[in-house]
């Protein structure tokens, strides 16, 4: 009976995994359409970032006061000026140069780009000399292929529009978000705005990669994760209201009523800042950064799927060509990751990281091992 209890605790915990990633692509696509609804209502990005930090703080403080207040570390000058950096690469830096993006680009483009962000994450961490490449073995002659095959997707997909492939699920958009001026907004979302757009989501894209390695160093100091997000949002809405001081000074830009912009700040804060990030937190913890990364192209379809709806937006060949080398090269990247941490755990007898080792042992495996113990 032990053994059937155990094999269905893993078997729900591997569904419950698959189904939180699956949630976690529709909540981020759900969150790039109303943004991009929101920024052209007049929405501003900054004024965005701060409420939105300050909606997940208010939440997320009471959950970490109580459930992290015995097992808390310290904080230190040191630790303070971690925390402080990583909410500028990953929030303000990363989502203002974001947002800043996509407001010339469509939110298609935005998911597509984001599928960089792992081989950005090698290629930061190999300049770091944090991860190790082999250039005469196949796994690292992999790493540094799709690497490139990667970038070269993310530069095809930004400089090359090419014509037009399908045509658009509806004749003319479910919203219409440039009713008000057609004029300003074909100009915004022309060819140099596009390049322009693209730029500046690759850009942002890079920031969350370099949040990602510090991320892992900060983590060590300070394993309080609820805690840590608070502190992060804090840092984070505090980073944006000084920007503001200097370019969103008008305080009709503060004013909350009841509109789309309210509904994606709510949303972004709770949703997104608070649910989401746990949630990607728990998955990472249980199956490590790779399993998630290889939910990532889901958020393109997802994307446009909606877009293709509500903005009928139509597909051309650059975006096309470029979304799958991308995709091309993310993969390439994850299965030589994962070629990596079948050898290190071959190499250390099974006692590898914990992410890794949860990321490569099956189910069966798991029990198999299991019976094991008990039997010794």
């Amino acid at each position: 009976m032990n053994l059937k209890r155990q094999y269905y605790c893993i078997t729900m915990e591997a569904y419950a995994s698959y189904g939180a990633m699956i949630l976690i692509q529709f909540a981020y696509g759900g969150a790039n359409i109303l943004t991009k609804i929101a920024l052209e209502k007049g929405l501003n990005q900054l004024v965005f970032v701060v409420y939105r930090h300050i909606i997940a703080m208010l939440l997320l403080g009471p959950f970490a006061y109580v459930l992290e207040r015995k097992h808390r570390p310290p904080l230190s000058f040191s630790v303070i000026t971690k925390i402080f950096l990583l909410a500028s690469f990953g929030t303000t830096i990363h989502l203002n140069v974001y947002y800043a993006g996509l407001a010339y680009t469509s939110p298609t483009v935005a998911s597509a780009l984001s599928n960089v962000v792992p081989c950005l994450t090698f290629l930061i961490a190999v300049i770091l000399r944090m991860e190790t490449v082999k250039i005469t073995s196949t796994r690292g002659q992999a790493k540094m292929l799709g690497t490139l095959v990667c970038i070269g997707g993310a530069l095809t997909f930004t400089f090359w529009k090419g014509r037009y492939l399908l045509k658009g699920f509806v004749h003319r958009p479910l919203i219409n978000i440039c009713s008000t001026n057609t004029s300003v907004c074909g100009l915004s979302h022309g060819k140099d705005n596009w390049i322009k757009g693209s730029a500046l989501i690759l850009i942002s894209h890079v920031a969350w990669s370099a949040w990602l390695i510090l991320q892992a160093v900060v983590s060590k100091v300070y394993p309080a994760r609820l805690s840590l997000n608070v502190l992060i949002c804090f840092f984070a809405s505090l980073q944006s209201s000084f920007l503001a001081l200097f370019f969103a000074r008008n305080p009709t830009l503060w004013k909350l009523e009841w509109n789309m912009q309210l509904l994606t700040i709510i949303y972004s804060g709770v949703v997104i800042s608070a649910l989401v990030y746990y949630l990607q937190t728990w998955c990472i913890s249980n199956k490590g950064p790779v399993f998630a990364a290889m939910f990532s192209p889901l958020l393109l379809i997802i994307v446009g799927i909606f877009s293709a709806i509500f903005f009928a937006e139509r597909i051309r060949l650059g975006s096309l060509a470029g979304a799958f080398l991308i995709i091309v090269g993310l993969y390439i990247v994850l299965w030589a990751k994962h070629a990596d941490n079948v050898v290190t755990r071959v190499t250390e007898n099974g006692k590898g990281l914990n992410d890794n080792k949860m990321l490569q042992i099956s189910i069966n495996e798991t029990v198999r091992n299991s019976v094991t113990n008990e039997t010794k």
